[in-house]
């Protein structure tokens, strides 16, 4: 069995890093995690509060003869049936959401947020700290909502007008009709719902002309719910509208075409057979790389998203490059000095990952011990030494092979 040398030997916390980013791949988990579980649950989630909520919304129909204004809520003939009514429109707003958390909706996961709150607050009210099956499961998405919160990031301006239509629409109805139920509670009272569309209008607006002004105590709780409520659904449909049009043209304006953040992977600096090989390899064992070339390669031997261009001796160039989070940085240029250079850089910056350099001229490799190389790889050597074994008619053993082949620089020390 060929031993890999102790010093290339990755740490547990690097090996995990290495596993989930590998499993990530395998898995095809950007093109459905976290999105499609999370947009499972959240329609789950407002199912249940919509059969929760069934069986009592029976009850509003047959009493809709009876309503009229009154002064409090403990007045309202429909205070029974209305009890449930929040819990039902939140399951229907959550079920319109899941839909945009399968696009990776901004707006939707801030909507889901809130409503998700809302809903734990609306069974914690109703059956106290008993912490049901539902209210559990409650309690995970929130929780899961914000553990997951960039990978929501999205801004779709159809998606964004229609959830903001949606939002706007189930506010207004909330507005108009506790107005109307609180109407004896304001002055002058709101006797039909025409004036109670123009106050709920008003306040929203946050316009407030004075002529219509609530009264008693529960009206006065209502107006500062709409209020609040109006300025944050309205806040936020804006930029859900608004946001979008302008980041992206702007973004791609300024800043170019934004590629995807590299974590947990292998930084290739090179453009050269071993570079190739070495890339290659590592991509068919599922393991993320990325290329660090000066200049744009003339035939793309990697993928576009795997390509970056820049002096990779630059301290900048390498931060943007993910070297702080890499697990291992390949200099593996035809220069010798450049890769030496290359290294320099990578212990500077204290990059938590191995370094390895490829060497050209045997000459050079005490150098490169001497600089920190974790490991150095030598191909020039190698094939001189197999060459000469192959000749001499000595056996090639497995060991022998990689002790010529990388020359770490513990053997330097040990020397």
């Amino acid at each position: 069995m060929i031993r890999i040398p102790d010093v290339m030997r990755l740490s547990l916390r690097q090996r995990l890093f290495r596993f989930a980013a590998k499993t990530r791949v395998v898995l095809r988990l950007d093109a459905w995690f976290p999105q499609i579980p999370m947009a499972l649950a959240v329609g789950l989630l407002g199912v249940l509060a919509i059969l929760n909520a069934l069986p009592h919304l029976t009850q509003i129909f047959p009493e809709l003869a009876d309503l009229a204004p009154s002064t409090s809520l403990s007045q309202a003939p429909l205070l029974s049936a209305l009890g449930t009514i929040p819990e039902a429109v939140v399951g229907i707003v959550l079920l319109l959401m899941a839909s945009g958390l399968l696009f990776r909706s901004r707006f939707s996961w801030a909507i889901t947020l809130v409503l998700a709150a809302a809903m734990l607050a609306m069974l914690l009210h109703h059956y106290g700290f008993v912490w049901s099956g539902v209210t559990i499961f409650n309690a995970v998405i929130l929780v899961t909502l914000l553990l997951f919160r960039r990978h929501f990031a999205r801004s779709s301006v159809a998606a964004g007008t229609l959830f903001a239509a949606i939002s706007i629409l189930l506010l207004m109805s909330y507005a108009v009709l506790g107005s109307y139920v609180l109407g004896a509670g304001f002055s002058p009272p709101i006797k039909n719902l025409v004036s109670a569309l123009y106050f709920a209008v008003v306040t929203m607006s946050t316009v407030g002309y004075g002529d219509i002004v609530p009264k008693s105590e529960d009206a006065r709780f209502f107006v500062i719910s709409i209020i609040i409520l109006g300025i944050t659904v309205f806040a936020t449909s804006i930029s859900a509208v608004v946001v979008p049009l302008v980041n992206g043209r702007m973004q791609r304006l300024l800043m170019g075409e934004k590629k995807r953040g590299h974590r947990n992977h292998y930084l290739i600096i090179g453009d050269n057979a071993l570079a190739q090989n070495t890339y290659r390899a590592l991509r068919a064992r599922h393991l993320l790389a990325l290329v660090l070339v000066p200049v744009t390669p003339e035939h793309a031997w990697m993928a576009k998203e795997d390509l970056m261009i820049g002096d990779a001796t630059d301290l900048d160039v390498l931060r943007k490059a993910g070297a702080g989070c890499a697990l291992g940085v390949l200099a593996l240029r035809v220069i010798d000095s450049e890769n030496a250079f290359i290294i320099l850089a990578a212990k500077e910056l204290a990059v938590p990952g191995k370094t390895v350099a490829a060497v050209q001229n045997s000459k050079n490799l005490e150098r490169l011990r001497q600089i920190g190389a974790d490991l150095i790889i030598s191909p020039e050597v190698l094939g001189g030494e197999l060459l000469a074994l192959t000749l001499s008619g000595e056996e090639l053993a497995g060991d022998s092979i990689i002790s010529k082949l990388f020359t770490a620089k513990a053997e330097g020390v040990a020397a």
